[in-house]
């Protein structure tokens, strides 16, 4: 997608922190953290969002999601950690590339207001 802002950041476009990456999967700091740890996962295919998600693309999903523990692990989130991924306006999906919030470093509230 040539206007997608996280395709633009996997390909070096526009700089990020990166914390992990491998041929499918691109993980980076969030720029406006809600939490001491918050990193977004992201496809390295792009895809609208897990609405989606299909038989063909499912595997950069399963990719990010098994990623996740991962980068978890290395950020020393051993007392438990948040995965969000926003799905459409109302959901507060902002950038239309899936993408996995983790979220923790902290207790985090059990509110999601």
């Amino acid at each position: 997608m040539n206007d997608c802002l996280f395709c633009a950041i996997i390909n070096g476009d526009i700089p990020s922190t990166k914390v992990y990456e491998n041929e499918k999967v691109f993980a980076f700091r969030d720029i406006n953290p809600q939490a001491p740890t918050h990193i977004l996962v992201v496809p390295r295919e792009h895809i609208e969002s897990v609405d989606a998600l299909n038989a063909q693309n499912g595997e950069s999903a399963l990719s990010c999601l098994l990623a996740i523990p991962e980068i978890a692990k290395a950020e020393g989130l051993t007392g438990g950690y948040r995965v969000i991924s926003n799905i459409g306006e109302d959901g507060g999906q902002t950038v239309k590339h899936l993408h996995f919030h983790i979220l923790g470093g902290k207790k985090l509230s059990e509110s999601m207001n």
